[in-house]
């Protein structure tokens, strides 16, 4: 009996040093990335931006407000949810976007937060991410059946590929690998090009910006990094890179993405600089009442929009990935009916459905009602 004690003792304590051993391996992992250093870093230093080690927003931000984080994790992973994923297939319409006149201007969701976009002769990749799960593990995170429409073979050349920020439902490894070789440019926030850098990507081709920075990348193309409220980090480590909001400008034409982040005054901020835009691709989606400062709740996405003087807006964050606690479908709804009175058009294409810049007559289905 003494001898099974030991052994069992014996195994534990090898368990136990075992665990955080291999838990230190598996974070090695190139998807993790690493923390910006060297001349990074010192450009990360000298910004205004960023605070005793960590990059701060504009505004007071808290993540969590009501609950305590730990309180927020349990009610996340144990309390049952409200039809949190469709039964059904979301419908979707797969354009081939090989095939699309590089001269005429589209915007084509690929679901949750990821866009390819053709705007004045460029073709531009937002936030793309092709796995069938958002989060470090496999088998978490799922996406909705029917959802992973692209993968990166259908991707033509891209000019420029924008990254709001380095959460996992925005920047995924294995997509970026796969489409490294058809990306000439990455422009994201301060930090986020260590990522790049560390899975193979010249230096030459990672464009880092800090808010309020414009890059004119062409003739008669430029882009605006600007805030968003929000925070950064793939696990561990918190605000070591920059989140980010996007301005496309051509000679004639805006488009602003919002990237993540909860409601602020940086909207008639970024108003008051371009006076109106084309059209606003605005996160609806993953809210939830315990962290209303680092998403937006529907109505307060229908408010920037108009804060932003858009003429229309085409809203994600939705249709893909269940991250809150709220119904699938729920985001769809609200933004529908907090869009009844607004003087933007509301955009609701399927997945993989061509948004035409120019055709202000075109029309999209209330795809999501009937579907269980």
């Amino acid at each position: 009996m003494k001898a099974w004690f030991r052994k069992m003792l014996s195994v534990s304590l090898m368990g136990i040093v075992a665990l955080p051993i291999g838990a230190v391996f598996y974070l090695q992992q190139p998807k993790f990335g690493k923390a910006p250093e060297g001349a990074r870093l010192q450009r990360i230093e000298e910004s205004p931006n960023y605070v005793d080690g960590q990059f701060q927003n504009l505004v007071a931000t808290p993540q969590i407000v009501g609950e305590s984080r730990s309180s927020i994790w349990l009610k996340f992973l144990f309390t049952q949810k409200e039809r949190p994923a469709p039964i059904d297939s979301i419908p979707t319409v797969k354009t081939d976007l090989k095939a699309l006149d590089k001269n005429k201007d589209f915007v084509i969701w690929l679901g949750h937060s990821s866009y390819y976009i053709q705007f004045g002769g460029k073709r531009i990749l937002i936030d793309p991410v092709f796995s069938s799960s958002a989060a470090p593990v496999d088998f978490a995170n799922k996406a909705f059946a029917g959802t992973s429409l692209y993968s990166a073979a259908d991707i033509p050349e891209i000019d420029y590929l924008l990254v709001s920020h380095d959460h996992w439902d925005h920047l995924d490894y294995p997509t970026i690998t796969a489409l490294k070789p058809q990306i000439k440019n990455v422009i994201c926030g301060l930090g986020v090009g260590a990522y790049f850098e560390q899975w193979g990507f010249t230096k030459e081709i990672i464009h880092e910006a800090d808010w309020f920075d414009s890059l004119e990348m062409d003739k008669d193309f430029v882009v605006h990094v600007l805030p968003a409220r929000h925070f950064s980090g793939r696990l561990l480590s918190r605000n070591k890179t920059l989140w980010t909001s996007f301005a496309l400008e051509t000679q004639n034409k805006r488009i602003f993405y919002s990237g993540d982040g909860g409601y602020g005054p940086h909207f008639k901020e970024i108003r008051e600089m371009f006076n109106n835009f084309d059209l606003a691709i605005m996160e609806n989606g993953q809210y939830d009442k315990s962290w209303p400062y680092i998403h937006m709740m529907p109505e307060e996405v229908a408010l920037a929009a108009e804060e932003l003087n858009a003429k229309a807006l085409l809203p994600g964050h939705s249709g893909k990935f269940s991250i809150a606690n709220h119904a699938w479908d729920e985001p769809f709804k609200r933004i529908t009916e907090a869009s009844n009175d607004k003087h933007y058009r509301l955009l609701t294409p399927k997945i993989g459905e061509a948004v035409e810049l120019e055709n202000k007559q075109q029309t999209f289905s209330h795809w999501w009602e009937g579907l269980k």
